[in-house]
């Protein structure tokens, strides 16, 4: 394992002052899998007095002194050194209730959530791995450090990031482990909702649809309006999934961006709420695609997201049963009502929806492929879609005696004539059918 210069130089200070140096946690997971690791965190059996001893000659950083943390301010960044420890209770399933710092590396690497987590790495001492992280990467075994169900006691936020590491790194969860999560997954409840929010954010680029399958039961712990949708028949001919698997499809189905997937995830969960069947038996949603707006901009604020997130995932879900015809007007318009860069998006969550349903290939899939055509086309005729792209503008219908709130309503309905090709884009001709207007306006 190389460590760069600026690592490297915090782990020769420790060494040079008569400590311990050592890489530990996630970055020497990633190495040992052959990834260059994004964060280097160091441990010593230095205390942290000892630390800003040592470090004296940099800025450091000591917000969290007090639980053997000090940050060494470097021209890579800032470098974390942590004072071996161990830890009391976790009464509130976050923080320790004490902290006592211990001389050898294995008491600390004994607190640490899963094996492959649990190994630290000195140039000068090698590996130190107690737990046999390395073979369980080799395996690509996902364990708990110790008993499993105590790990998840100290910090229940241990069980999302256990879904994420097995996701991220393919890993199988061993049978001990998986068991406590789902066991313990109602634990989470006691976290701040903005750490589940991170975790979550940090895992639904990641996951493929068995992922999403394989861990429901602990999402649902933690988004619980997704509990019922598992195995939720449908009862439709449109539907070969249950309500979930579906759903597990549409959010691995559309790409990687963060609102697309959390839209995925949401897009239906309004179908409970609306399921009724008619006298055949056959299953109906009516009004779903709002009821899932409206539950998904619940669920996204109770988990503190974003607003900019919050309203384009309540805007994709609002929108996804939109029907939008392969047809040059239509597109047109709904470039102009949502913008295009929205409108790419929403397609891509329709094509997965129509595409993740289990019954075949539909033959309307070929449908996005020609939107996507025709709005290239429109891009490349330069065509007005917006107010600013009018040839008229507030200070020329200004100039024919409109004011006020008739500014605005004239150069809308200008707007829509252009895009319904009734008018050319061209300013004589605007012009006059605002005077047509007005004159209209005055007469009625």
């Amino acid at each position: 394992m190389r460590l760069p210069n600026h690592v490297l130089a915090c782990v020769n200070g420790l060494e040079a002052a008569g400590f311990q140096g050592w890489a530990v946690g996630g970055c020497v997971r990633d190495a040992c899998l052959g990834l260059t690791p994004q964060d280097y965190d160091l441990c010593t059996n230095a205390l942290p007095d000892e630390i800003r001893q040592v470090f004296s000659g940099y800025d450091l950083v000591l917000a969290g002194k007090k639980h053997g943390t000090v940050g060494v301010i470097t021209g890579g960044g800032v470098v974390e050194i942590t004072t071996f420890r161990r830890e009391g209770e976790y009464r509130d399933n976050r923080h320790p209730d004490w902290v006592e710092f211990l001389p050898e590396i294995e008491g600390d690497l004994a607190r640490r959530d899963f094996t492959v987590n649990a190994m630290a790495w000195s140039p000068t001492r090698g590996f130190a791995d107690p737990f046999g992280g390395r073979q369980d990467l080799e395996n690509r075994i996902l364990r708990a450090v110790g008993e499993p169900a105590r790990r998840f006691e100290e910090d229940s936020l241990r069980i999302l990031r256990g879904v994420r590491f097995a996701v991220r790194y393919r890993l199988t969860v061993d049978d001990a482990t998986r068991q406590a999560m789902t066991a313990q997954a109602q634990l989470m409840e006691n976290l701040a909702r903005e750490r589940v929010f991170d975790e979550l954010c940090k895992l639904l680029p990641l996951v493929e649809a068995g992922d999403l399958l394989r861990f429901a039961p602990i999402l649902a712990a933690v988004i619980p309006e997704l509990a019922p949708m598992i195995g939720f028949d449908q009862h439709s001919p449109h539907h070969a999934y249950d309500l979930y698997t579906h759903t597990a499809q549409v959010c691995a189905g559309v790409s990687g961006r963060l609102a697309l997937r959390w839209a995925g995830l949401l897009h239906d969960v309004g179908k409970i709420p609306t399921f009724t069947r008619d006298e055949s038996g056959r299953g109906h949603f009516y009004g779903h695609a709002q009821a899932s707006a409206g539950m998904a901009e619940e669920i996204l604020r109770r988990l503190k997201a974003p607003t900019a997130l919050r309203d384009e995932v309540v805007f994709l879900i609002d929108k996804h049963m939109t029907k939008i015809e392969p047809e040059k007007k239509a597109v047109r318009r709904a470039m102009v009502r949502m913008g295009q860069e929205r409108l790419e998006t929403l397609l891509c969550l329709q094509e997965a929806d129509m595409g993740s349903k289990g019954t075949g290939k539909p033959a309307e899939l070929e449908q996005f492929s020609q939107i996507r055509g025709l709005i290239r086309m429109i891009r490349e005729e330069d065509a007005c879609l917006s107010l600013k792209d009018l040839a008229v503008n507030g200070r020329d219908l200004m100039a024919l005696g409109l004011r006020g709130k008739e500014i605005g309503t004239c150069l809308d309905r200008l707007l829509e004539l252009v895009v319904d090709e009734v008018l050319p884009n061209e300013k004589e001709a605007l012009l006059d059918a605002a005077k047509e207007m007005t004159t209209e306006g005055a007469n009625g």
